[in-house]
């Protein structure tokens, strides 16, 4: 899936530069407490675990990545598909020849692909849209392959419709807004959308939600072609005729197959019928190039879209209804599928039943090169370097979890499916996930749980960019001060770059990005609680006009990917040091002080986002009032003026402020005590033992059983995808949500549960702190 990347890291900076905006100020605190050389080992298990990992990088190999890609995109590698399959039966091959105990895990889905899928423009001019991916001259892969799904969106509602068309620009909240301003209602129509902008699935939910019976998606050039730069083949941009597959499954209330949510979706599970799913969209939706686009938008009358609606086709866009007639169709086999995600485990020679999970995903829309493979082999390289270790006779101290995740594409499925059968033994054992998803040339992205970032930073500052030798931390560092002397992206682009270069400038370690969705990190963070990372390249591959369309092959990757498959090597080191290191320390490499920083920029936020809703509501009514809006309007066009609202009151927010005051207060001291317990080497084996205990579970305390407003399964209450983003991260969501959306009174309770678990944060540190600072023997 990896949209969350090519919203950021794709985008130019890498995804911690572009989703964690709040982080920055926090990053560019001084750190008060230095960390040690390394964190989580004495200055002797220092060096022999820089030794170690000297031993693991021996052994990657770019030529092994090359031939791997090669192979498991020959063919197609949707869900469903033989090569899926064959990939998933290969990679165990492998996994066990290098030494793993490992198996395929098994899950019975629903998983709808296309029938029946047509759209004509009825009319004087009537058009048939093609709806076909032709070949590329010189791509081997792209040539009409048996097994090649027609371009869709799945989880749509089958349908059979004819209506009006609208143009709704990207098709998110403010654009139906816009609309309303125009006085035009979508009711009974069916709208076109560009992507962009915001998930897909939002696009149809929302047309949905504003009545309209049917949604198309179109690729607009101004965003992944012609407009950007050259077309495939001459290019790495989107040709006309490419189409962006994707799942339109409302996510943002659970992942996962769609009937069996909060379970695994075994042969003999208890299943919702269709009708009774809610994840499942009831309108008909279907994706379409900008070829078929064309004749559908030039044939629409009414206003003249505004500027922000514009896209770069060679037409005046407008935005109807009508006089434009289409009647779409869509009919799909909503039968069960089987899903196949490989587990490899090499059980911990100390610690067995403190774990460490790896993964990535190996299906793809079509071929896959970019998205996932492209990071699925690099997990494989570090699977195989490990092995090679192993076989020296080295054991990691606690047990790894190598995964590959079947159908992540359709809704993050396979994870979600194993991170629902083995819930209970993850919550009790669990250190951590790492996931990794598409991969490519650039710089360096990790988000995740923030206390973990400085081990992050650790880990970078070690790692050579392939194509300047320095770290690719300072590398990353560069960028954000360079892009932080002109901001691009409009207030809140520039403020980011700004504050991104500050944290730069301060010197300590950059900050990474909060997790919203998007990849198969989400049941572990969101829905099970556990500490998370996730990595990945980027910002100079060019894989993002062939996202998700049968153009993601090898031959695209190969040109434009990662040619020399040298950040293959990067991200197979960034990851697998930090594996190694979780695998291997001595005592757990956290650094609270971090994450509890990134919390009181979080509330800075909210307290702002609170101030500005009510200083924009007093002059908004004010302009109202005094018929301003009418004034300034053109009269030979229609435009209404907003709608008035109602006054933003005092929210009372004072018990999360003052839990984020506590938790500054608890961080401070634990990791204050922590460094010098650990330097000073008098940590006793039992202490070390409880310390590991008490911090491993940690992330468990920010877990609400009662979960988020309409959508219990997302239980953090720190960390979630926005209701109206869908990747997009929003942080204190409960809180931040329901002031975005005005609802005064959910602010205010939320403020209240969320302070209750970040005070059950600073519990557990207290505890942790009284036995770091316990005399022996006491």
């Amino acid at each position: 899936m990896s949209f969350s990347r090519r919203l950021g890291l794709i985008a130019g900076l890498s995804a911690a530069g572009l989703t964690l905006a709040c982080l920055a100020e926090a990053a560019a605190a001084e750190a008060e407490v230095a960390p040690p050389a390394m964190l989580g080992f004495s200055p002797a298990g220092a060096k022999a675990e820089t030794a170690l990992e000297a031993k693991f990088d021996k052994t990657l190999s770019a030529t092994d990545l090359k031939a791997w890609l090669e192979r498991m995109a020959a063919e197609p590698n949707q869900v469903g598909s033989p090569h899926d399959r064959a990939n998933a039966e290969w990679q165990l091959a492998q996994f066990k020849a290098w030494g793993w105990d490992a198996h395929i895990e098994t899950f019975q889905i629903l998983y709808p692909t296309p029938i029946t899928e047509s759209l004509e423009l009825l009319g004087p001019s009537p058009y048939r849209a093609r709806l076909h991916e032709p070949p590329i001259p010189g791509d081997r892969s792209s040539a009409d392959m048996p097994g090649v799904l027609p371009p869709y969106v799945a989880y749509q509602g089958d349908g059979d419709v004819t209506a009006e068309l609208v143009y709704v620009n990207y098709g998110m909240p403010d654009d139906y807004r816009a609309l309303a301003r125009q006085g035009i209602d979508v009711k009974g129509k069916i709208v076109i959308a560009r992507y962009g902008s915001g998930w897909r699935g939002l696009k149809p939910k929302l047309a949905q939600l504003h009545g309209a019976v049917g949604c198309i998606i179109y690729s607009d050039p101004k965003d992944d072609g012609y407009y950007t730069d050259d077309p495939y083949p001459k290019g790495a941009q989107r040709p006309a005729d490419g189409v962006q597959r994707g799942s339109v499954q409302d996510m943002m209330l659970y992942s996962g197959d769609p009937l069996t949510p909060g379970v695994a979706a075994t042969a003999d599970a208890k299943r919702l019928t269709r009708e009774e799913a809610v994840t499942i969209l009831k309108i008909p939706a279907l994706p379409i190039s900008y070829a078929d686009a064309a004749p559908l938008l030039a044939a629409l009358g009414g206003p003249v879209a505004n500027a922000g609606f514009r896209g770069a086709l060679p037409l005046t866009y407008h935005v109807g209804p009508g006089p434009a007639v289409v009647h779409l169709v869509v009919k799909s086999d909503w039968s069960l599928k089987p899903i196949y995600d490989v587990i490899a485990v090499m059980k911990g020679a100390q610690y067995p039943d403190q774990w460490v999970v790896r993964g990535n995903h190996h299906d793809g829309w079509v071929f896959g090169a970019e998205d996932p493979l492209s990071g699925q082999i690099v997990l494989m390289d570090e699977a195989k370097a490990i092995g090679a270790l192993a076989k020296t006779g080295w054991r990691p101290a606690r047990t790894l979890i190598y995964t590959s995740w079947d159908a992540e594409e359709p809704g993050l499925i396979g994870s979600t499916e194993w991170a629902e059968a083995h819930a209970d033994e993850l919550q009790k054992k669990a250190v951590i996930y790492i996931n990794s998803d598409g991969n490519g040339r650039g710089f360096l992205s990790a988000g995740g749980s923030h206390d973990y970032q400085a081990l992050v930073g650790q880990v970078a500052e070690g790692v050579s960019d392939p194509e300047t030798g320095v770290s690719v931390e300072q590398r990353l560092r560069a960028r954000l001060l360079v892009n932080g002397l002109t901001p691009a992206g409009g207030d809140d682009g520039g403020e980011r770059a700004r504050l991104l270069a500050k944290a730069a400038k301060a010197g300590g370690p950059l900050p990474i990005g909060a997790l919203g969705s998007g990849s198969d990190f989400t049941p572990f963070l969101q829905h099970l609680g556990l500490a998370t990372l996730d990595f990945g390249y980027g910002g100079e591959s060019e894989g993002g006009g062939v996202y998700h369309s049968a153009y993601d092959t090898f031959d695209h990757y190969e040109r434009f990917g990662d040619p020399t498959f040298a950040y293959g090597i990067a991200l197979a080191q960034t990851v697998g040091h930090t594996v190694l290191r979780l695998a291997d320390a001595e005592t757990s490499p956290q650094r609270f002080g971090d994450f509890a920083d990134t919390i009181a920029q979080y509330l800075t936020e909210v307290h702002g986002l609170a101030d500005k809703a009510r200083e924009k509501t007093v002059n908004q009514n004010r302009l109202l009032d005094g018929g301003d809006f009418k004034l300034a309007a053109d009269p030979s066009k229609v435009q209404l003026p907003p709608p008035p609202e109602d006054p933003v009151p005092t929210l009372d927010l004072k018990p999360l402020d003052e839990a984020s005051a506590r938790l500054k207060a608890s961080a401070k001291a634990f990791d204050a005590a922590y460094a010098a317990a650990t330097a000073s080497g008098l940590l006793t084996p039992a202490q070390k033992s409880k310390l590991n205990d008490l911090l491993r579970g940690i992330d468990l305390t920010l877990l609400s059983q009662d979960g988020l407003p309409g959508r219990p399964w997302f239980k953090n209450l720190v960390y979630a995808p926005g209701m109206e983003t869908g990747y997009g991260v929003k942080t204190l969501p409960g809180v931040r949500e329901a002031i975005e959306g005005r609802r005064w009174e959910e602010a205010v309770r939320f403020a209240k549960t969320t302070a209750g678990v970040l005070n059950a944060y600073s519990d557990r540190l207290d505890q942790a702190l009284a036995v770091a600072t316990a005399k022996p023997g006491a």
